[in-house]
């Protein structure tokens, strides 16, 4: 469900931001491609720029050195207009970041239930920051670390649990865009 929230101003670009699993690669593709703006996903561009994985640049860079790619290349790509931007799940670390998704894109929570999460990250492969310990625990933890700045950092807040991505698009589309 949306959340009451005032709309937002029309921006150049969207964002979209949350927690590991909660869906932004996968609507974002699908929100660019109906929306005929090109889709770049942060993780995929960082990790062609890096030459390796984010497993492997967290493991060689640790969290720090992962982060301080993340803002380069979140600058570089929000030059220009005309894309949906699929953020990794920590982008909000980080104020700077923050200001400038702010400022230059309609910011869009895509808010994921514990659950939901736990369901679509499976065991944590590939996912760095949910290696050592419990999953579940890990999730938990971080979801709730997070939450207040992911909330603060959107415009708008949109549920995905329960609802199919074309659902969730022709939501984002009809109540953010006007359509």
């Amino acid at each position: 469900m949306w959340e009451k929230r005032k709309k937002p101003e029309k921006r150049k670009n969207i964002a979209l931001i949350g927690f590991m699993g909660a869906g932004k690669s996968t609507i974002g593709t699908l929100l660019a491609r109906r929306l005929g703006m090109r889709f770049v996903d942060l993780d995929e561009d960082i990790s062609r720029e890096a030459g390796m994985s984010i497993p492997e640049i967290f493991q060689r860079e640790g969290e720090e050195g992962f982060r301080d790619r993340e803002s380069r290349a979140l600058r570089e790509k929000l030059h220009g207009e005309g894309k949906v931007l699929a953020c990794g799940g920590g982008i909000i670390l980080r104020p700077e970041n923050v200001d400038l998704l702010r400022e230059r894109c309609t910011v869009i929570y895509l808010q994921a239930g514990r659950e939901t999460i736990l369901q679509r990250v499976g065991g944590g492969e590939g996912r760095p920051l949910l290696a050592a310990g419990d999953v579940a625990e890990r999730v938990e933890e971080l979801m709730a670390r997070r939450e207040e700045a992911y909330r603060r950092a959107a415009h708008v807040v949109v549920t995905t649990d329960e609802r199919t991505p074309e659902e969730v698009v022709e939501e984002i589309e009809r109540r953010c865009l006007g359509s």
